[in-house]
């Protein structure tokens, strides 16, 4: 973990909050699992798991705390890890599949965040299937800041990796 690397993930973390806390108004739709599936691709999964972390802990200082913060970090968590070990296997990954893994994060961070009220309550599948419409706006909006988020971010990464690297050569 590098300097550069930290500004970075400091970045995708001021998005993910501002972004979160903007659009609290849309339930269930929210930049964060977006990023943190960027941040998996393009930084890693170590990353995209400090990403997660920070993401929740802050961002839920200023939303809530509660049980589901938990669930909330183990789920960001895993899917960041899942993303950065993908990026790390497949060194270019299509846009399209990227918006695929969107889409299946949003039903699958819907079922585990649903296991909390299993936790409390002892009934699942009820809350679950009610959930449903919920989560597919989470997937809906994955896909949607996805195709908005990553051509914009992978085109400031590279112009800047290559703005380094010609300093770094004329140095």
């Amino acid at each position: 973990m590098n300097t550069y690397k930290l500004t970075l993930l400091a970045i995708f973390a001021a998005l993910g909050i501002v972004g979160r806390a903007v659009v609290v108004f849309i339930p269930n739709v929210q930049p964060v699992t977006a990023l943190i599936i960027i941040c998996g691709i393009l930084l890693g999964p170590v990353s995209a798991l400090l990403l997660s972390l920070i993401v929740t802990f802050l961002s839920n200082m200023l939303l809530g705390m509660g049980i589901w913060t938990v669930w909330q970090i183990v789920t960001w968590g895993l899917i960041g890890i899942i993303c950065g070990l993908l990026g790390k296997v497949f060194k270019k990954i299509h846009t399209v599949v990227i918006v695929l893994i969107g889409i299946i994060s949003g039903y699958f961070y819907g079922f585990i965040i649903s296991l909390t009220t299993y936790q409390v309550t002892g009934k699942f599948w009820p809350y679950y299937i009610l959930g449903l419409p919920f989560d597919t706006y989470h997937a809906i909006g994955n896909a949607v800041f996805i195709i908005l988020l990553y051509p914009i971010i992978t085109h400031l990464l590279r112009k800047y990796a290559n703005d380094r690297f010609c300093i770094q050569q004329q140095i």
